[in-house]
């Protein structure tokens, strides 16, 4: 516990809040659109929903490290280092999400659980990506090419995924519920590769 503590500071000090910030900033002006007229009001699910891709694009940036190659040889293991990350970034998306819900007028706001559930799965799996490809490359910067996928992965899916498998259904479509048990599995899924990607590798490559 005396080594997380004394690890706070630093690795405060070394996550991209401006990324954060910004993304977070944008999901909030999406969000500020619902309370604009009856028409933007209608449409709060799919502002939602870019509401949330946008804040999860800046998560994409949470494992940045420039020192990455630096931090290698220290003592503190990898997973404590992301897991430290993660538990300085919940509390503000916590406090994004909260705020976000309640920007949206109580008449066009869906349900809370539902929507929840898409947004901490889309939150999961961009720090997931981040998460493989530090666990799986050289980089030190992973956000940017992970956030690109992560936008590039969310129009196919809306463009392109399967009806029978939906996972973008408006609330009064029947397969609003079904759509919901995929995202629960999608979450599942996302949390169990992320701590996988974590760990460190047994064997890192020698470089002459």
């Amino acid at each position: 516990m005396l080594l997380i503590r004394q690890l706070v500071f630093p690795v405060h000090r070394a996550v991209p809040w401006g990324a954060l910030g910004a993304s977070g900033a944008a999901g909030l002006l999406l969000t500020a659109l619902t309370r604009t007229g009856e028409t933007a009001e209608r449409l709060s699910l799919y502002l939602l929903r870019a509401a949330i891709l946008a804040f999860a694009v800046g998560l994409a940036f949470l494992l940045d490290d420039p020192a990455r190659h630096t931090t290698a040889t220290v003592p503190t293991p990898r997973p404590v280092r992301i897991a430290l990350r993660v538990a300085l970034a919940a509390p503000a998306a916590a406090a994004w999400w909260t705020v976000t819900l309640l920007l949206v007028p109580p008449g066009g706001r869906p349900p809370v659980g539902d929507i929840t559930l898409e947004a901490g799965a889309a939150c999961v799996l961009a720090v997931t990506g981040a998460a493989a490809a530090v666990r799986f490359s050289e980089v030190t910067r992973p956000g940017l090419p992970v956030a690109g996928g992560l936008l590039t992965t969310a129009v196919l899916a809306m463009l392109f995924w399967p009806g029978r498998w939906a996972l973008f259904v408006p609330v009064e479509d029947e397969r609003w519920a079904a759509a919901h048990d995929r995202w629960l599995a999608v979450l599942a899924g996302a949390v169990i590769l992320g701590a996988v990607c974590a760990v460190e590798p047994l064997r890192r490559r020698v470089r002459f």
